[in-house]
């Protein structure tokens, strides 16, 4: 394949440029922590005790914004695809951060839900979907390696930013909390995404994984090379593979967070502290870091439908241990098997795109992928919330929940790789 030379990487490295794209990627997730719960948790009692709104309130306003922001995530991924990573990067940076600003001088609800809106829909949605997107156009052989390392970001991101946007708010107040991470985002993140992100290898003469070439336009190394396959939306749209693992992406999304969302309440109901549901989300982050490193080694040797099947598997065994977790023992015990779980899931949900569908309309396909991650995360504390309001406890809808990975288990395994009719083949 013959690559244009007519420009260079941006920084002379002693690597494959590639490596320093997963580097700016991992920023890219780490800088999506203001549009995350994990992060937006921190303010919401200040919220409550400063306006005098209800739990119910702000969690509700939080859920629609979260529900518009889902919808809207689709026409993300394609502007993607028409403009590139670098610019929507720094566009969507440069939101974030507008964004953040006005978080910090919400005064009323319609303000709150405006907010709430664009940190959802540019931290949540567009932060993590760019790099995600951007990563695989950079890597084909060695694409797990390369989305496990991005993934350090994400956890880096989950394991900081509760404590620090605690610390700040306890120091200087919600408001400033939030200018500090528009500052950062406007001064640190834009910057270095509008001058180290280039959209693929072959804009700077290079090839996926390092290969580099020739000025006869021959690779250097003559190895057989992994074949790549590029379909359009509305290609991947005609096969049954495309809507299996749009509900394979959905079930994760809708079980984790309808469990964190009440993590410390089926907690409470089994007899443990708040200190305990901290303790085993904190357990899952560090748990999870490492396998997720692991698992970007066996993606690239494994079957990825494989590796989901086996990622809804871990999710059964958890929530029926979860039913009777009672005990210090078994709650850590359960946090590990949920870090396991979540390991393997970060990395193959966003792997399984590119690896059935190419490289060329990534951004549409896996926007579209996005948007039913993010209506699940805002749907799924709906089920728990209701069991509790008719039933008094959890118990009922732990074990209803189950029927979700189980049906993630048959989507897997019939999700194969599709085959397309008159390939026209890419390295």
């Amino acid at each position: 394949m013959r690559v244009r030379t007519s420009t260079a990487p941006p920084v002379n490295t002693p690597f494959y440029y590639g490596w320093m794209i997963v580097f700016i990627g991992a920023m890219g997730v780490f800088f999506s922590g203001p549009g995350q719960t994990y992060s937006v948790s921190v303010f919401i009692d200040s919220y409550i005790n400063d306006f005098g709104w209800s739990r119910s309130q702000v969690s509700g306003i939080y859920s629609g914004a979260t529900l518009a922001a889902g919808l809207c995530i689709l026409f993300i991924g394609k502007y993607i695809d028409r403009f590139g990573q670098r610019k929507m990067s720094v566009i969507v940076g440069i939101g974030l951060g507008l964004a953040c600003f006005w978080n910090s001088i919400v005064v009323n609800m319609a303000m709150l839900f405006i907010g709430f809106f664009f940190i959802r829909l540019l931290g949540q949605g567009s932060m993590t979907l760019l790099p995600n997107t951007l990563i695989p156009q950079w890597f084909i052989e060695k694409r797990g390696k390369a989305l496990s390392l991005m993934a350090i970001g994400g956890f880096t991101s989950s394991a900081a930013l509760p404590p620090l946007n605690a610390w700040l708010v306890a120091e200087w107040g919600w408001s400033f909390s939030w200018k500090l991470w528009g500052v950062l985002l406007l001064f640190l993140f834009v910057p270095l995404a509008y001058f180290l992100i280039r959209n693929k290898p072959e804009d700077v003469g290079l090839l996926p994984d390092g290969e580099v070439v020739h000025p006869s336009g021959k690779d250097t190394n003559d190895k057989p090379k992994k074949l790549e396959v590029n379909w359009t939306l509305q290609e991947a749209k005609k096969t049954r593979a495309y809507w299996l693992l749009l509900v394979v992406v959905g079930i994760p999304s809708m079980v984790n967070t309808g469990l964190t969302f009440h993590l410390i309440s089926i907690f409470k109901e089994n007899g443990l502290s708040n200190g305990t549901a901290a303790l085993v989300l904190s357990l899952m982050a560090i748990v999870g870091f490492p396998i997720s490193i692991v698992a970007g080694v066996i993606l690239d040797r494994v079957k990825v439908n494989v590796i989901l099947a086996g990622i809804f598997v871990g999710e059964i065994i958890f929530l029926g241990l979860l039913h009777f977790t009672n005990s210090i023992g078994m709650a850590l015990f359960f946090g590990v098997l949920w870090g396991f779980s979540n390991g393997f899931e970060r990395i193959a949900l966003n792997y399984v795109w590119p690896s059935y569908f190419g490289r060329m309309s990534l951004g549409s396909i896996k926007g579209s992928a996005m948007t039913i991650t993010v209506l699940g995360s805002a749907l799924g504390p709906l089920p728990f919330g209701f069991s509790y309001d008719l039933f008094g406890g959890y118990k009922e809808i732990l074990i209803l929940t189950i029927i979700f990975p189980v049906i993630g288990i048959f989507c897997s395994l019939l999700a194969k790789k599709p085959v397309k009719e008159e390939e026209t083949v890419q390295t």
